[in-house]
């Protein structure tokens, strides 16, 4: 699997990032800064990873939505790309109406970063098919503006088409979110956007490595395309 990994200044994950990408397919993914205008040819996999883009003035992932290389990154979704963008990667796929809704500052008004219970609600995805609907995963927050929120209208489209991807289970939604959503996948089902951190929950020295089968799906689903 041939995947890059999207820098801009104020991210922080990427490296968390690299490493899970790189234990799942057994090679580095091209990392590709932010003034880039095309992403490297043949690339399966585009991850959008966590952090603070340009300190997130005006909105969280606002300017980064704004840079060249999410011109790039459209236009690859845009042919069936995969696409995954993780807290931050979330916020800037909102931000390029690659996804519907919002990111808004969490409920409570502060930084949360803590473990919370992730449950799969559609393991029919590139992200989750090595997973059951139902599952619940220990994962990793670290947001201060991961509260989703959608119009009526777009919320009733998201649950009935099945594309809330995963919900905070057991009381642990951290921030907000309507309906417990987590995490959600476009219509043509090859970008997703998530506020969990699954790639710091991979490994033993994390705690445990519940989250691994997500990176392993993505393989999994790449080499039988």
């Amino acid at each position: 699997m041939k995947s890059a990994v999207v820098l801009f200044p104020g991210i922080n994950r990427e490296h968390d990032m690299i490493r899970a990408l790189r234990m799942v397919s057994g090679r580095d993914p091209y990392t590709v800064w932010h003034t880039e205008a095309e992403l490297p040819a043949g690339v399966d996999l585009v991850v959008i990873p966590g952090g603070f883009s340009f300190g997130d003035y005006l909105r969280a992932g606002a300017i980064a939505a704004r840079s060249p290389i999410m011109r790039a990154v459209e236009r690859a979704a845009g042919r069936g790309v995969k696409v995954l963008g993780v807290c931050n990667g979330f916020q800037i796929l909102t931000e390029t109406h690659l996804l519907p809704g919002a990111l808004m500052r969490n409920a409570g008004l502060k930084f949360v970063c803590r473990t919370i219970d992730l449950q799969v609600e559609n393991a029919d995805t590139f992200l989750t098919n090595r997973l059951s609907r139902g599952d619940v995963l220990p994962c990793p927050v670290a947001h201060h503006d991961g509260n989703f929120f959608a119009d009526d209208e777009t919320l009733k489209r998201l649950e009935g088409e099945g594309r809330v991807v995963f919900r905070y289970a057991n009381g642990t939604n951290p921030n907000g979110s309507l309906n417990d959503i987590a995490g959600i996948i476009n219509e043509r089902g090859n970008v997703i956007g998530m506020m969990p951190h699954p790639e710091d929950r991979v490994e033993p020295l994390h705690g445990g490595d519940e989250c691994l089968p997500l990176f392993r799906s993505v393989v999994e689903q790449v080499a039988a395309s």
